[in-house]
């Protein structure tokens, strides 16, 4: 490829990515931009698919490649959706392509994304469709035929808390559907006072976490041994400490940093909002009960633009960047409630699949053995309650 080729592409992500950037980051997490009424579940539709067909672009991605860094430490990936979106598919084809590119991925962990519901039937129920699409995957990655790794070994669904009490009926639904690797839900509660910033499928409004009636559907989670995924913006921190404050028996698992968002009105004020999260990532650790995800970095709403270049960011550049965020986190929540994710596909915007990792490894590359090893899959063993 040309120079001139890989400047082409790369003023075709620009055009593309730079006007879409919070549209991106809110699809690829939420699963839908449009706005849906507040209550009750959601259901996807053809504004889940992202806007920018290219996104991940495999010829940009492939523009960088290096050696695998210890090729033989244990990873679960604790963090990676599966989806057939009109212009992106990413199914087991593709998540087999990035976990056998070179990292030694042998479990992984499905989150949801909006993938797959019923077309047909209660609204309530329409999500459980998306677990027993992923637990399909995940049986024949069960049947050794794909390779040693166990593909979406545990499986993270959805289900509306603003059904409040009502919403226990969903939980063992999708319980029942996950057939043994059913393990929590994620409902996304991301909002912001900027229009730019999606509030994703679940539409949340300012204070969601705060609702009795959403706090009624939460408290159904602890008796049924589930986990609860927070995806959300660093504004909302101090709202989910709150939260654990008051469910400590919860397990919560704070998505992709805790969302420090870098466009919009956070745009240029890079060093306000770091200090404005690493407030509420400070605050949200005192509480026992919540895990941290370390990555989520590369999204296209978030503090950094590689995604914008003619050629992706090295591992090494990686870890220059994404260093204060994962050691302040890590600083924070101790290496026993924090494991590193590749969010893939939404972080495949910046960086390939062994890139990352790379770069996970270099930001690790002080860390004792143990460390390592709870940081790469002790944590996400334990909690997952994998084997």
């Amino acid at each position: 490829m040309t120079k001139r080729t890989i400047r082409s592409l790369s003023v075709s992500r620009r055009a593309l990515l730079s006007g879409t950037a919070g549209l991106l980051g809110g699809a690829a997490m939420s699963g839908t931009v449009v706005a849906q009424p507040a209550a009750p579940a959601t259901t996807p539709s053809a504004g889940n698919s992202p806007p920018n067909p290219s996104y991940p672009n495999p010829a940009w991605l492939a523009l960088r490649k290096e050696e695998i860094i210890e090729p033989g430490l244990e990873i679960v990936d604790p963090h990676h959706h599966l989806w057939d979106r009109p212009g992106h598919r990413f199914l087991i084809d593709q998540l087999l392509a990035d976990t056998n590119s070179g990292h030694n991925v042998n479990q992984t962990v499905f989150i949801e994304c909006g993938s797959m519901y019923r077309a047909d039937g209660p609204v309530e129920m329409k999500p459980v469709g998306e677990t027993e699409f992923v637990n399909g995957t995940a049986a024949m990655s069960a049947s050794g035929q794909y390779g040693s790794a166990r593909l979406c070994r545990g499986i993270v669904g959805h289900a509306d808390l603003r059904l409040g009490d009502a919403v226990a009926r969903v939980l063992e639904a999708q319980i029942a559907a996950g057939d043994g690797r059913f393990r929590g839900i994620r409902h996304s509660v991301t909002w912001d006072e900027s229009d730019v910033l999606s509030r994703g499928r679940t539409n949340s409004p300012k204070g969601q976490m705060y609702d009795s009636t959403w706090r009624a559907g939460f408290a159904r989670l602890a008796p049924l041994n589930l986990t609860f995924e927070a995806w959300l913006y660093h504004p909302q921190l101090p709202d989910l400490a709150d939260l654990a404050r008051a469910f400590p028996r919860t397990t919560i698992i704070l998505n992709h940093v805790g969302g420090p968002v870098g466009i919009g009105p956070y745009k240029d004020k890079k060093a306000e909002t770091f200090a404005q999260w690493k407030a509420g990532i400070t605050e949200v650790a005192k509480s026992q009960n919540v895990v941290v995800k370390l990555g989520g970095l590369g999204m296209t709403f978030g503090m950094f633009d590689f995604y914008m270049g003619e050629k992706p960011p090295s591992s090494i550049e990686l870890e220059t960047a994404y260093r204060p965020y994962i050691e302040t986190c890590i600083a924070a929540f101790g290496v026993n409630r924090a494991m590193f994710e590749s969010n893939f596909p939404p972080d495949g915007a910046s960086s390939s699949y062994p890139i990352l990792w790379n770069a996970f490894k270099r930001l690790a590359a002080g860390s004792s053995a143990y460390e390592k090893a709870m940081l790469f899959s002790g944590t996400a063993k334990r909690v997952y309650r994998l084997a």
